[in-house]
């Protein structure tokens, strides 16, 4: 089976907005896109390749951004994501935020400003480890705000990104679905593991205690917030190489519909002799 289309890759992955979802459906195990791992590999770095190529126009036309969302539970993959989506791509225009627990500064504002100052600038890439969606994930979960007041940020979160979207900032969001079971095994890895030691935190298995919860979490925040505008793609995550491929040809797709240009010059050829 030869590499699947950007298209197809869209229809596979999407939840549809206006219509319901149901993220028990979705396989985090799925591995129907590629045919196998070596095309998955090839589809990948054909698609960082061209990433790169396509971040460099972004940049020097400074017109518009794009803004990468990746969420998911612990061990889904949102770091080894960015480094295998972006493995060729360079630094310059590269914008990478890890949205941790809010600081009391943070908390003295609301939800959503750290959010916006973090939104790439024009001709750049910004990539969300975590984000907004913490306010209506965890939030929800473990009872951080009363569930009026997250029952309200489901709106606000689309209207945010209504906004940025009429103000060029092309978002492409996707939750990185990794199975329980799969879960439980790259724990264990980060215990077992010197190089991944670091990574370890005894809160993450509090959160597990609480999979049903926060599943459930995440099937409302998907549903209530795929919009057209801003669509959730869910992302079969239990494989490392189909995640990465998948989300690559998302974001090359993002970048390709943008018809990015390299921008034209005042000056003309032979203007300026070179001695």
């Amino acid at each position: 089976m030869p590499i699947p289309s950007i298209t197809a890759t869209r229809r596979a992955l999407v939840a549809t907005p206006g219509r319901p979802f149901d993220l028990a459906s979705r396989d985090s195990g799925d591995r129907s896109l590629f045919d196998d791992k070596e095309t998955a590999k090839t589809s990948l770095k054909k698609d960082a390749a061209v990433i790169n190529e396509l971040k460099d126009k972004l940049y020097a036309e400074k017109k518009r951004s794009l803004l990468v969302v990746l969420q998911g539970m612990d061990t889904s993959g949102k770091s080894g994501t960015i480094k295998g989506v972006f493995s060729d791509t360079t630094p310059l225009g590269m914008e990478v935020k890890a949205f941790k627990a809010p600081s009391s500064n943070e908390l003295a504002r609301d939800y959503l400003w750290r959010v916006h100052n973090a939104v790439p600038a024009k001709g750049r890439i910004g990539i969300f480890d975590r984000s907004h969606y913490e306010d209506v994930l965890v939030v929800k979960v473990r009872g951080f705000a009363p569930a009026e007041t997250v029952e309200q940020r489901y709106g606000q979160i689309n209207a945010f990104e209504k906004h940025l979207a009429e103000n060029d900032v092309t978002i492409v969001k996707c939750m990185l679905n990794v199975g329980h079971e799969e879960q439980g095994i790259r724990l264990a890895e980060r215990l077992e593991e010197p190089h991944k030691l670091w990574k370890f935190n005894p809160a993450d298995l509090e959160d597990r205690k609480l999979w049903p919860e926060f599943m459930s979490a995440y099937e409302t925040a998907v549903a209530r917030c795929s919009t057209r505008h801003a669509p959730w793609y869910v992302i079969p995550a239990d494989s490392r190489t189909w995640r990465n491929a998948m989300i690559a040809r998302l974001v090359r797709g993002a970048l390709e519909d943008m018809k990015l240009e390299w921008p034209g010059s005042k000056y003309k050829p032979g203007e300026f002799s070179i001695g």
